[in-house]
């Protein structure tokens, strides 16, 4: 089957050019050619956005998934210009973490093909440090040990990427066996220094996560986590930026010093789409108020609501050029997760593409050339299941 898609501007590459027509056989990008002015539409045309840190959206945590459930997240993630993302599972005793995850997997094999399409699995724990837990339950922590590693290897090419604290005792080692794996391993929760951030690096860790937040914070002597991912060019660093959990200045130290290093993630739990009221993450409860930001019983800032595309829309708000704010969430995590056909616009590359209107909000979406959202038909999906307000709160 082959398809043309016209567009007055497309990123391709390092920069914007148009206008332009990608012409798409069997689901993939088979060329591009100059278009004429006149015959290609408004907007900009970008790759897909590629999530690879979210908990959860639309009223479902992946910790608690089922089929009805992903199927809302597949069909909806297209309206934030999301078409791959990677399901992220927080902290828990082992076993019942990876039971999450193997429901998890068998819920992705029935609804394959409705929408935004899921990149395995990410482990945000267990094997994370008490002294820097989040929103993480710290009596679940454990060490990596050789035989918890074959544990999680169990799940093979599923599991795309692990996030650690390498100096728990066996960090390193696991470090080690899971890159040689072709697990991408993540630095964080973690208490580790700035000496024992570049020996993860040597060892083969490639990614920060949620850079800043849950971390050894960066100092003038002792760099911490921070200090050698933005000088360290073996990390990406993954950016939450909602404004909320990381600051529009830092937000603008990180683009300045990291530049192409950076993957905006959203680190969304089941609030993300949703109004105010009481959701899960992880088996417990978090509070979405009035301010935008999800937060446990305690008050700890529990993932966030934010969409991909809000946050590019932040990182443009604040002074990054649009193209490395774009690169940000197409390139740079297909690259870091190891998808080298995804997030480009260039032949042979897979064809999910999003094309964004004036106000850089997602007007058309396709996945493998398929279009699955637009924005001018789109009506209100009735299958958002109902919200629970937090006491003392009413609609």
């Amino acid at each position: 089957m082959s398809t043309v898609l016209a567009a007055q501007k497309a990123l391709i590459g390092r920069g914007f050019t148009g206008p332009v027509s990608v012409h798409i056989e069997d689901g993939r990008i088979a060329r591009i050619t100059e278009s004429v002015a006149g015959d290609a539409a408004n907007g900009l045309l970008t790759p897909g956005l590629v999530d690879i840190q979210v908990n959860g959206a639309f009223g479902a945590d992946f910790a608690e998934i089922d089929e009805e459930g992903l199927r809302r997240i597949v069909r909806n993630l297209p309206s934030t210009g999301v078409t791959r993302f990677l399901p992220t599972l927080i902290t828990a005793d082992l076993s019942a973490l990876l039971e999450q995850a193997r429901v998890l997997l068998n819920a992705v094999s029935t609804v394959n093909g409705a929408g935004a399409r899921s990149l395995g699995v990410h482990l945000e724990g267990p094997f994370l440090s008490p002294k820097r837990p989040g929103v993480h339950d710290p009596a679940l922590m454990v060490a990596p040990t050789a035989e918890r590693i074959d544990a999680v290897l169990e799940l093979r090419d599923a599991l795309r990427m692990v996030t650690l604290a390498p100096e728990l005792p066996g960090g390193f080692d696991a470090v080690k066996r899971l890159t040689e794996a072709g697990v991408l391993v993540a630095v964080g929760h973690t208490d580790a220094t700035g000496a024992e951030t570049t020996k993860a690096a040597d060892l083969g860790a490639h990614m920060v996560t949620h850079l800043f937040n849950a971390q050894r914070g960066l100092g003038h002597r002792e760099p911490g986590v921070p200090g050698v991912a933005l000088v360290d060019d073996r990390y990406t660093l993954g950016l939450i930026a909602d404004l909320a959990h990381v600051g529009a200045d830092a937000c603008r130290l990180v683009f300045k010093a990291a530049g192409d290093r950076v993957a905006l993630v959203t680190d969304a739990v089941a609030a993300a789409g949703m109004p105010p009221g009481v959701y899960r993450l992880g088996g417990a409860d978090v509070l979405l108020s009035d301010d935008g930001v999800p937060r446990s019983a305690e008050g700890t800032i529990a993932g966030s609501a934010l969409t991909l595309d809000r946050a590019i829309r932040n990182i443009i708000s604040i002074g990054v050029d649009p193209v490395t704010a774009f690169r940000a969430a197409t390139i740079i995590p297909a690259d870091t997760i190891g998808e080298p056909t995804l997030g480009r616009i260039e032949p042979g590359a897979v064809a999910d593409l999003v094309l964004w209107d004036d106000e850089m909000k997602p007007s058309k979406v396709w996945v493998e050339g398929k279009l699955v959202y637009d924005a001018a038909t789109a009506e209100p999906d009735t299958t958002l299941p109902p919200h629970r307000e937090a006491a003392g709160q009413s609609s």
